[in-house]
């Protein structure tokens, strides 16, 4: 059984619509407005910046995308990449946020190198904890339904609501904060 820190109530999840950055539908320029380290959260996401010749330092994907499974190119363009030096499976039901995701993504961000966490469940609110726990000039990109792809650049006020909205999740914030590394 996953060992759950937060959970996603339903009031939350209109909040969750409004991106965290602007929207693009251009990777290229994306990659030339982001910062570095580069966080995937989602396979599309991480499919079209691999295409772009600009692989995530930090990739989270799980085969779907909205609540379907990825396409087939999609998913070869992952699996065959060999540019992640570090892959690892965690286990993050949908709707939560699993110790062993925050983990991973905590250790992710430490190690250097580049790594993919190949998720069973969801990876969807994994852009929260990354939004928090990224070091300064990092930039979390994740796929708006329908839009496009958010550029999250991490500054004050992207934290601050990052950091307001899991704090009103179900569970154990002080836990998610220390698996995170991070202050309450």
């Amino acid at each position: 059984m996953a060992d759950i820190v937060l959970e996603l109530q339903d009031e939350l999840r209109g909040e969750l619509k409004t991106p965290l950055g602007p929207i693009y539908t251009d990777t290229q320029a994306l990659v030339a407005d982001a910062g570095r380290p580069l966080i995937a959260i989602g396979d599309v996401v991480t499919h079209h910046l691999i295409e772009a010749g600009q692989a995530p330092t930090v990739a989270l994907v799980d085969e779907h995308t909205e609540r379907s499974e990825v396409s087939p190119d999609i998913a070869q363009t992952i699996d065959s990449f060999e540019g992640f030096d570090t892959v690892e499976q965690v286990t993050n039901p949908a709707a939560t946020l699993t110790a062993e995701l925050l983990s991973a993504l905590r250790s992710a961000l430490d190690r250097g190198g580049s790594t993919l966490l190949d998720v069973d469940g969801e990876e969807d609110l994994a852009a929260l904890p990354a939004v928090v726990a990224a070091p300064d000039g990092a930039a979390v990109v994740y796929g708006q339904p329908g839009e496009g792809m958010v550029l999250a650049a991490l500054d004050d006020d992207t934290r601050a609501r990052g950091r307001d909205i899991l704090s009103r999740m179900d569970g154990d914030t002080d836990r998610l904060w220390s698996l995170l590394g991070v202050d309450a």
